[in-house]
């Protein structure tokens, strides 16, 4: 059971931060606090912190670094809270930095295709003023309506489309970051060519908030494609469906999504929204094409090869509305697999030949421990997301749920992938990031941020630790 908090009214630290900020943002209630606890990570420690702070401008920020430096207080940086790896988590006497009062769109240049935000705004938002001037931001992560800019790049988050457009970090020109001794920098640049030196913004897309504090980011805009065709086709085993992506890569297709749903996840999707893929279904690929008059021919030809694969059903949506509707059931399956219980979403990426291997796998695990595992995922990208049912009251339950965790991430990891694709490390995969890493990997990036961050006062315990 965590420590009964009390009512910090007078400490030096408190005292300075509402001089510098005003009282209103500078919050200390500790029912207040609970909602700056936390992001959307199961099974990830937390605590209450010292203070939460809610800047509004650069210089607040710098401010907020100058006071927590002079008393060497950690900072957590945290945005909508929507992560899924406990990068966002307080901890004991840290300060919770949370940026959504800075949620300006500074800047929309229609001729140059870029938009300056503050970190505060949301997907959503920048998405629909970039619409009103007849452009679109591209990122596409699940939780693209209430995640916010600064948290997608801290994250370098993914989504259903960066199949065919890429990750966050391929947007971002420039970054506007505040570092722990409260300097205010610009790394980046807003051009779409620049090799001026060392690609500084590169390091903190993706740093999740232990190099810096961002404050402004330049990011790209394009113009909308056309209206996508969505198509899904049936699958009697997980196999055939991985071995279906494998040979439409193969063949050089690339659809504008393609994502893959299992057993597990079509019947808790069925239940929850009545979907009505069929019970017979082992798993449903989901494919859209957005390249206007050729979409059709491509659809075609990626339900040939899902044909070939051994898919025993393919359907093609006949309209907008229908179109969206397969996508609309890619994105309940979180909260589809939330109703069998807690989940604790797992983010594995494998090289697109391993696809089948990784899942087949996951099945095997799953059976072995006993446990149910759903399986969501970009396919197109080699990307999946395991998702492991656990009850949080039962200690057996989360004893298995951290075995397939680590099952997985090692298996992921001897089939040449990654220990997470677009997640990120946060408090969930700070063990294993060490397995993936070699000991000179680890070195270096334990140089670069004592270089930003000498004192580990940013995000202090998330991705990697503290030397021994």
């Amino acid at each position: 059971m965590a420590a009964p908090t009390t009512l910090v009214l007078h400490s030096p630290v408190i005292d300075e931060l509402m001089r510098a900020l005003g009282a209103d943002a500078v919050v200390t209630d500790p029912d207040i606090l609970q909602s700056f606890r936390h992001d959307a990570a199961a099974l990830c420690e937390s605590a209450l912190p010292l203070a939460a702070v809610l800047p509004s401008t650069e210089s607040d920020v710098q401010a907020i670094m100058k006071i927590a430096s002079a008393h060497r207080i950690p900072v957590v940086p945290q945005g909508a809270l929507t992560g899924l790896a406990g990068a966002a988590n307080a901890s004991v006497g840290a300060i919770a930095l949370n940026t959504r009062r800075m949620n300006k769109i500074v800047e929309l240049d229609v001729v140059n295709r870029t938009a300056v935000v503050q970190p505060g705004v949301t997907n959503k938002e920048l998405k629909d003023a970039a619409l009103q001037q007849g452009l679109t931001y591209l990122p596409d992560p699940s939780s693209w309506e209430a995640s916010t800019i600064g948290g997608n790049i801290a994250t370098n988050a993914g989504g259903l489309c960066c199949v065919k457009y890429g990750v966050t970090a391929r947007f971002v020109r420039g970054l506007r970051v505040v570092l722990a001794d409260g300097r205010a920098t610009f790394v980046g640049r807003r051009t779409v060519k620049g090799v001026a030196g060392l690609s500084l913004a590169e390091l903190f897309v993706g740093s999740e908030g232990t190099l810096g504090i961002i404050t402004e980011a330049t990011v790209g805009l394009d113009f909308p494609a056309a209206t996508p065709l969505t198509m899904a086709a049936t699958f009697p085993s997980t196999v055939a469906a991985g071995e279906a992506v494998t040979q439409i890569r193969a063949a050089g297709i690339t659809p504008s999504l393609f994502e893959l749903l299992d057993r597990t996840t079509i019947a808790a999707i069925d239940a929850y929204a009545r979907m009505d893929f069929g019970t017979d279904a082992a798993a449903v690929l989901i494919a859209q094409s957005d390249i206007g008059a050729g979409s059709v021919q491509e659809l075609e030809a990626i339900a040939a090869l899902c044909t070939a694969a051994g898919a025993t059903d393919v359907a093609v949506a006949e309209d907008e509305v229908e179109s969206e509707q397969l996508v609309q059931a890619r994105r309940l399956a979180y909260p589809a697999l939330e109703r069998l219980g807690s989940p604790l979403v797992d983010d594995v990426s494998v090289p697109i030949s391993q696809l089948a291997a990784m899942i087949d796998e996951v099945g095997r695990i799953a059976e072995r421990i006993g446990i149910v595992i759903g399986v969501v995922g970009h396919a197109g990208d080699g990307n999946i997301h395991p998702t492991v049912i656990v009850d949080p009251m039962d200690p057996s339950s989360l004893t298995a749920a951290h075995r397939a965790f680590d099952e997985i991430a090692a298996f992921a990891l001897s089939l040449g992938g990654t220990i997470t694709g677009e997640h990120g490390v946060g408090l969930l995969k700070r063990d294993l990031l060490e397995t993936e890493l070699d000991s000179v990997a680890a070195e270096l990036q334990r140089g670069i941020k004592e270089l930003l961050d000498p004192h580990y006062l940013l995000n202090p315990g998330k991705v990697l630790t503290a030397r021994s």
